[in-house]
C-alpha cells in the first residue's frame, strides 16, 4: 500500500509538471530595455550633451564590448511642458539575468573607460542635477 501511495504520488507530480509546461506564457523572455526620462535645465543643454559624450558614450560603447549592454540610444524629445523631457536614454541588456552582479562589472568597466571611481562618479552626479532632472 506504501509503494502504491509513492507510486500515485509520483505519476501526479509528473502530470501536475507536464501540464505547467504546457501553459503558454503571455511574454517571452530576451532582452530587457531601460529607459530614463531627463529634463534638462534651462540653458544646459549644450552642457549636458557634452557630459554624455565625453563619459556616458564610451562607458556604453564599453559595457556593449564586455557583452552586458546589447544596443543604447540618447533620443532627443520635444517636450509640450517645461517638465517633460527633453532627452531619453535608452539601454538593452541581453535578459534580466544581466543585472545579477551588474554593479561591480560596471564599476570596473567605468574605472577602465573613465578613471573615475565611484565616489567621484557619484559627486558628478549630483553635481550634474544643475544640467538636468531624472
Amino acid at each position: 500500500m506504501k509503494r502504491l501511495s509513492i507510486l500515485l504520488a509520483l505519476m501526479l507530480s509528473f502530470a501536475m509538471s507536464a501540464v505547467s509546461a504546457q501553459e503558454a506564457r503571455p511574454y517571452t523572455e530576451g532582452p530587457v530595455t531601460v529607459v530614463t526620462s531627463v529634463a534638462v535645465m534651462e540653458g544646459q543643454f549644450d552642457n549636458y550633451m557634452a557630459f554624455l559624450a565625453k563619459n556616458f558614450k564610451p562607458l556604453m560603447e564599453a559595457q556593449m564590448k564586455s557583452g552586458d549592454v546589447v544596443a543604447w540610444y540618447i533620443l532627443d524629445a520635444s517636450p509640450r511642458r517645461s517638465d517633460d523631457p527633453d532627452v531619453y536614454l535608452v539601454v538593452t541588456y541581453p535578459n534580466m539575468a544581466a543585472f545579477d552582479g551588474m554593479a561591480d562589472r560596471s564599476a570596473a568597466v567605468r574605472r577602465e573607460t573613465t578613471g573615475v571611481s565611484r565616489e567621484q562618479w557619484n559627486q558628478g552626479s549630483a553635481a550634474r542635477s544643475s544640467m538636468r532632472k531624472i
